[in-house]
């Protein structure tokens, strides 16, 4: 009876399944590597962001008479929570400001407003000084000695004393000679807002 010359090799079944494992994981590496550059494709890159792309922020953590800063268009935007104190001042400063009725300012026409806000709690506002484009400061008491008694809070730029009131609105008599801007920008939900677009897109 003739015998195989080459017989079979016993099969290692460990290491069969480590060969299989080995190739799946490597398999799954490059498939996450190719991905990689799709997925990030869909999120606008920092020189999309420059150039205008929308700014999604999360407002659920702003708290009453707290103001936070993003970037949008390669400017400081503000949004601002008033308390119902701070709004009960607007009124009160019209006389004293160069345009109370904001219609010598940029802004959208929904926020035309005396809060010049789509919601009067929520101010959204470029944070640069129309004068020469200095950053105001915040100072959001009332009466500081710098500012004069009849100060009820708002912005002081510290480059050349322009005012604004707690809606952005500049005061008679300063440098700045327009309102500060307020971007385009609408809610995706009630804590959500996108700054650079609004309900047109």
């Amino acid at each position: 009876m003739a015998t195989d010359a080459h017989p079979t090799p016993a099969v290692d079944e460990r290491k069969r399944r480590f060969l299989i494992g080995a190739t799946g994981v490597v398999g799954g590496i490059g498939a996450a590597a190719a991905a990689v550059p799709f997925v990030m494709s869909m999120f606008p890159s920092e020189r999309a962001k420059a150039a205008g792309a929308p700014v999604e922020v999360d407002i659920a953590k702003l708290e009453p008479g707290q103001k936070i800063d993003v970037e949008w268009r390669g400017k400081v935007v503000w949004l601002i929570r008033r308390t119902p104190e701070m709004l009960a001042t607007l009124p009160k400063l019209a006389p004293q400001l160069a345009d109370a009725l904001s219609q010598k300012s940029d802004q959208p026409a929904y926020a035309r407003n005396e809060t010049r806000s789509i919601k009067p709690e929520v101010l959204v506002a470029v944070g640069i000084c129309t004068h020469l484009g200095c950053s105001p400061t915040f100072r959001k008491e009332v009466g500081p000695a710098d500012l004069g008694a009849d100060w009820l809070g708002g912005f002081f730029c510290p480059c050349h004393q322009s005012k604004f009131d707690l809606a952005g609105r500049v005061y008679k008599g300063v440098p700045a000679p327009t309102n500060l801007p307020i971007p385009p920008h609408r809610y995706l939900a009630d804590t959500k807002v996108l700054i650079g677009e609004d309900a047109k897109g």
